[in-house]
């Protein structure tokens, strides 16, 4: 019979792998992120072509949120 291993244990949480956690979730819902999906989703779809840089990026996507502003209360 073989015995049975024990159960792998976790390792405690330092309060700044806590802290770059919740700031890497702030920073996701506040959309500091979008540039980096953005250069995830344009290489899968657009491989070869050059990416936008991160200020063309920027502008653009202000440019068409002042363009299109039903999806925002203000």
């Amino acid at each position: 019979m073989s015995a049975a291993s024990p159960a792998p244990r976790r390792e405690a949480r330092g309060p700044l792998t806590l802290l770059r956690g919740v700031g890497r979730y702030l920073n996701s819902v506040l959309g500091g992120d979008r540039y980096a999906r953005y250069l995830e989703f344009h290489a899968r779809h657009h491989a070869g072509a050059e990416p936008l840089s991160e200020r063309e990026y920027w502008r653009a996507y202000h440019a068409h949120q002042d363009a299109h502003p039903e999806g925002r209360c203000c």
